[in-house]
């Protein structure tokens, strides 16, 4: 496959703002945050361009990070992004909600994550739903699933109809790691159920997005599932 590449320095402190066109009409986002390791960490989101605006999947970490991604998206596409859906209550996916709110972007959680949004004071969406919803934008079907707790309580997936990709965030892990990262909100036990019922519903997507590092892969679930059963051995 031919991949295209933007890579835009726009703040040291974020270090950068990647876009790669994926398949059809949607790309990943990557944008930048220290979290005191060596080098700034990567999040993962997704947009799907339309006739009628751009959809947005995770918000980017922080405000100063979300115009140049507005910015880059009118510049390439010559459209606006319409919405975002985050699909959990971190920072890394619900992070710059208010600025991106400010800019008429409509901003939509499940009522679960914004519940923990409220109880963790992070940024909440105007917008929720409180089941399985499909979106349809430009002609364009999105479909938000969830499958239980894994990552967190709340996480959800977003299902690409068109494309056959699969936004995981942070319940899938990167193919390109070996850890299960931050377990802090995790229900490691019930994780794996969840993957499972993940499987069942998506079985065959062309790419599975993670929340974090490497995208290029169908094969995140598996090994989600994999790195589970080693975390879980006694």
């Amino acid at each position: 496959m031919r991949w295209w590449l933007l890579l835009l320095v726009f703040d040291m402190a974020h270090a950068q703002l990647d876009i790669a066109h994926l398949t059809g009409n949607l790309y990943v986002y990557t944008t930048y945050h220290d979290l005191g390791g060596e080098k700034p960490y990567p999040a993962n989101g997704t947009y799907l361009v339309t006739d009628q605006g751009v959809a947005l999947i995770d918000a980017p970490w922080d405000s100063s990070q979300a115009q140049p991604l507005l910015d880059s998206i009118q510049k390439k596409h010559g459209k606006k992004v319409l919405l975002c859906i985050a699909t959990h209550f971190h920072a890394d996916r619900t992070g710059s909600f208010d600025y991106l709110q400010s800019k008429g972007v409509k901003t939509y959680s499940s009522k679960q994550t914004l519940e923990l949004c409220r109880k963790y004071n992070e940024q909440q969406a105007q917008y929720t739903f409180s089941k399985d919803t499909v979106f349809i934008i430009g002609g364009r079907k999105i479909e938000t699933f969830y499958p239980g707790p894994g990552h967190t309580q709340d996480n959800i997936v977003v299902w690409f109809e068109n494309e056959k990709v699969l936004h995981g965030g942070c319940f899938v892990k990167s193919t390109d790691t070996d850890n299960l990262g931050n377990l802090a909100d995790a229900d490691v036990r019930q994780w794996p159920k969840s993957i499972r019922r993940t499987l069942a519903k998506f079985p065959n997507p062309s790419y599975v997005i993670p929340g974090h590092e490497g995208w290029q892969s169908n094969q995140g679930l598996q090994h989600t599932a994999r790195l589970l059963t080693a975390h879980l051995k006694p």
